[in-house]
């Protein structure tokens, strides 16, 4: 009996975000990092009064359904019509083309162009989607604990060793937590690890070994964990490659820096309101570089789909240069739409903290390695970005020595490439 309830609740699962049956229906597994979700909503209930045939059913998600169930989902030739992900290469044969299907393939070409191979299987012109936003590591400081400290932020140029030592000052002098925190995430832990001089991509295209650079970033990461720096909560709290967000940490006024990303602006905005003095920093410099990590969200078609007509008016109608705009200002995202970059946004809040910190991350693009531009696109990213996080947060919670870490994230790699078949 027990297994039978087991397996009714995993049908209901499947039932949930399955490609749609019946004729019109167009299904999108979206998750959101802020007020997304809603804004989609809106746009969606409006286009449906332009299209009465057409019936779209928003399921939104946590971002592990994403991460974790959708790819099984897919695996088995099924999932929604659309789909909200991050791991865009790696699971590119999943996408419809869209080319054949749009109303203007040359619009998209034009203005989703610079991104597209992010979403395309190697080799391809394919139109899977298009980005809903791009996004840029790095980091925040609640201005309100370094002033209250009497600490001075560090500079424009400061390196992650100014930032702890004086994060650490601010968080005993104020009692807080811990002094920093890093997302669960390998996406974000690659920031710092090539500001470190590390390259993941190996001359044949394929994953390098873990090199000297990363090995000394992650060592110290790992030191911070230990020694009460970096919050060990967010990196010990999961099992596997399970992603953890340390937000709420900040936005609850328990962290003196925070390094997480462009996409958490609008989060705090709402959240922390007028709480406390909240400021983007960019990103922390290595002995190399001071480099994040681009990267962002893409809406892509599912080729599984029994609509790809409707599914290609609903993605035609949402990279509208018009909807575009409107989406990102009120989302308060940095648009991948070229148009609507170069005309320029007026984005929707009166927080000027916001503002400010947009403006910040859009200046930190320029100081993107040519490593972290490529990552977007190079099919081996998540593979490598799930065995960092797998291992190095074994290493910080004290189950093995560094060293073993270093070579279980190189076997875990290898044996993914070995299954691969590549």
């Amino acid at each position: 009996m027990r297994k039978t309830r087991t397996l009714l609740a995993a049908l209901a699962v499947g039932l949930l975000t399955s490609t749609a049956a019946l004729a019109g229906d167009v299904r999108i597994m979206w998750y959101s990092d802020g007020v997304e979700g809603e804004v989609l909503k809106d746009l969606l209930d409006r286009f449906m009064k332009e299209n009465p045939g057409i019936n779209v059913v928003l399921d939104n998600v946590s971002y592990t359904v994403v991460r974790e169930q959708l790819p099984v989902q897919l695996e088995a030739g099924d999932g929604p019509d659309i789909a909200r992900v991050t791991n865009l290469k790696a699971m590119s044969q999943h996408w419809l083309d869209l080319r054949p299907l749009v109303a203007d393939a040359a619009y998209w070409d034009t203005n989703f162009g610079a991104q597209a191979d992010w979403m395309r299987p190697d080799g391809s012109n394919q139109i899977s989607g298009f980005m809903t936003q791009i996004t840029l590591a790095g980091g925040f400081a609640n201005k309100t604990l370094f002033d209250q400290a009497g600490i001075a932020m560090p500079g424009k140029d400061a390196t992650w060793d100014d930032w702890a030592r004086a994060s650490k000052q601010v968080a005993e002098s104020q009692q807080v937590p811990f002094a920093m925190a890093l997302d669960r995430s390998g996406h974000r832990l690659s920031g710092p690890i090539l500001a470190y001089g590390s390259n993941y991509i190996g001359a044949d295209g394929k994953p390098a070994p873990l090199d000297d650079g990363a090995k000394a970033f992650i060592e110290k990461f790992v030191g911070w964990v230990g020694d009460g720096t970096m919050s060990k909560d967010v990196w010990v709290s999961a099992a596997g490659s399970t992603y953890r967000a340390g937000a709420d940490d900040f936005i609850n006024g328990q962290l003196a820096y925070y390094y997480s990303g462009s996409w958490q602006v609008p989060n705090f905005s709402t959240k922390i309101g007028s709480n406390f003095d909240w400021v983007a920093t960019g990103s922390p410099c290595g002995p190399a570089n001071c480099t994040g990590m681009t990267g962002g969200a893409g809406l892509v078609a599912v080729k599984y789909t029994k609509n790809p007509t409707e599914v290609a008016k609903v993605m035609d109608y949402l990279a509208r240069e018009d909807i575009v705009k409107e989406f990102s200002e009120r989302t308060l995202f940095l648009p991948a739409h070229k148009g609507v970059v170069e005309k320029g946004l007026d984005f929707k809040t009166d927080d000027a903290q916001a503002k400010a910190a947009l403006n910040i991350f859009v200046g930190a693009t320029g100081s993107l390695s040519d490593i972290a531009r490529k990552l977007p696109g190079w099919f081996w990213s998540d593979t490598y970005y799930a065995a960092l996080v797998t291992r190095v947060s074994q290493a910080a919670a004290g189950e093995m020595p560094l060293a073993e870490a270093y070579t279980r994230i190189d076997a875990d790699i290898a044996a993914k490439i070995k299954d691969s078949g590549r």
